[in-house]
């Protein structure tokens, strides 16, 4: 009876733990604008394929003084302000967030060497639920994407 009471009580603790989100980093790169920039960012694909959502709360890298998490506001009149993300970025359950340039990304400020192509920065992703994740991200300055291209400090030209 004893053994039927343990696993009834574990069977209980299983069921009762929460659903963890199931995390998903595709299509990652890194870049700076120039080369020996003191600035740089990662973008990449962030999937939840789990049933609970989730938050991308904070990020960590040594390869910079200070990495944030970062998205581009309107201020109207073409021009376009980067902010820091306190609260993070939401991840719906069974949903994907982009993290594009123009939009929301990784900010590398203070780069501790220069980004040099080919290479991979360990970048470390801690979300609300499903905790930290380290992903190797390779460093991509040749990447072109046409959608929501800004250069930080520019407004967009007619």
């Amino acid at each position: 009876m004893t053994q039927t009471m343990m696993f009834a009580g574990f069977a209980a603790l299983m069921l009762a733990a929460p659903a963890m989100a199931e995390i998903t980093v595709t299509d990652a790169y890194v870049r700076s604008a120039m080369p020996g920039a003191p600035t740089g960012a990662a973008f990449m694909v962030i999937e939840n394929t789990g049933p609970e959502p989730d938050r991308l709360i904070d990020v960590r890298s040594d390869v910079a003084a200070k990495v944030e998490l970062h998205t581009h506001l309107d201020q109207g009149g073409g021009v376009m302000k980067m902010v820091h993300v306190e609260e993070g970025f939401a991840l719906p359950a069974g949903d994907v967030h982009r993290l594009a340039r123009g939009g929301d990304h990784v900010m590398f400020m203070g780069l501790k060497q220069p980004l040099v192509q080919g290479e991979t920065v360990t970048v470390t992703l801690v979300f609300e639920k499903a905790g930290e994740r380290v992903v190797e991200i390779p460093v991509d300055l040749d990447r072109q994407e046409s959608h929501g291209m800004m250069q930080h400090g520019m407004t967009p030209s007619n």
